[in-house]
């Protein structure tokens, strides 16, 4: 039984039958889930993960004090916190996660704004420029397994993917650093002995090339322990996952010359997808043009006249 499964096993024995009982006139006004930071968030979670944090337990999110007041917040907590306090062969933690609270009582406005700065997950072009992806993707990651007025789903489907001027502007920067960090300073780095520096370069490379991926599965990358267990299951160019990981993982000095041919390989699939797209007008083997034909197509012109790496 995985994480997901334990906690929504979990809600569905003990949670919603408490609910019902003990407080139906608020439950249309609850909402309930797993989401938010942790592996089994994603359905990454494995033996591995089971060594901390790993627990039954759902959130239970309400809504601001005017319809729920402090005082039956309360109540609902001294209700969880009376919950079996093990489920599945898996006992519930005593101590708090870092970080804070992944489960149990919470405000929906205030687990959203801890994620992305808005509470009702209506966000400003700048705050779209700002907030961390991997908070974005903890924010829409997971299950809610009820939602009773639906304002929870809502909020999570504002959020779920960036606008369009919003992901062709980060797209427009992370394609400049690819081909700054691997078609150009990569070979340079080499030139002038320096076998650290070059590695650096394509540390780099791969890092914005994840993010280009991400950007044209238009997904949210995850903290980047799970990027690349992201990254293999993406429907577009999820083979590049590979060629990343043998760029990272290959000395420069014996292989350099391949390295390089394989990082001209996956910018010549990246660019592939972005004319397939119809993203690019530009008709090169170049990514920094690419990058600057990307940025021209912003129909927004404050944001399009933003410098072309302000979204990174």
């Amino acid at each position: 039984m995985n994480g997901m499964e334990l906690a929504r096993g979990y809600f569905e024995e003990y949670g919603l039958p408490m609910l019902r009982k003990e407080f139906p006139e608020l439950l249309p006004h609850l909402a309930a889930g797993l989401f938010g930071s942790g592996s089994e968030c994603f359905g990454f979670d494995d033996g591995v993960s089971r060594d901390h944090d790993f627990e039954p337990g759902f959130l239970l999110l309400l809504p601001g004090e005017d319809v729920i007041d402090r005082r039956s917040a309360f109540l609902l907590e001294r209700a969880y916190a009376r919950l079996p306090k093990e489920y599945g062969g898996v006992k519930r933690s005593l101590l708090q996660p870092v970080g804070g609270s992944r489960r149990g009582v919470l405000r929906t406005a205030d687990v959203f704004t801890e994620k992305t700065g808005s509470p009702d997950g209506r966000l400003s072009a700048e705050m779209w420029l700002r907030v961390p992806e991997h908070a974005l993707a903890e924010a829409v990651n997971g299950e809610l397994f009820y939602d009773g007025s639906g304002e929870v789903t809502a909020i999570r489907e504002r959020l779920r993917h960036y606008p369009e001027d919003i992901r062709r502007k980060k797209l427009a920067g992370q394609l400049l650093l690819m081909a700054q960090s691997g078609q150009y300073n990569y070979r340079r780095c080499l030139q002038h002995g320096e076998n650290a520096a070059a590695q650096l370069a394509v540390t780099e490379f791969v890092r914005n090339g994840m993010e280009v991926l991400f950007l044209l599965n238009r997904t949210y990358q995850p903290y980047y322990k799970w990027s690349f267990r992201a990254l293999r299951s993406l429907p577009v160019l999820s083979i590049e996952a590979e060629l990343f990981e043998y760029l990272l993982t290959t000395d420069n000095e014996a292989a350099a010359e391949e390295k390089y041919d394989v990082i001209e390989g996956i910018a010549a699939d990246v660019i592939d997808a972005l004319m397939e797209e119809g993203l690019t007008k530009a008709s090169c083997g170049d990514l920094e043009k690419h990058a600057y034909s990307v940025n021209d197509s912003i129909e927004d012109a404050q944001l399009r006249n933003l410098h072309v790496l302000a979204a990174v």
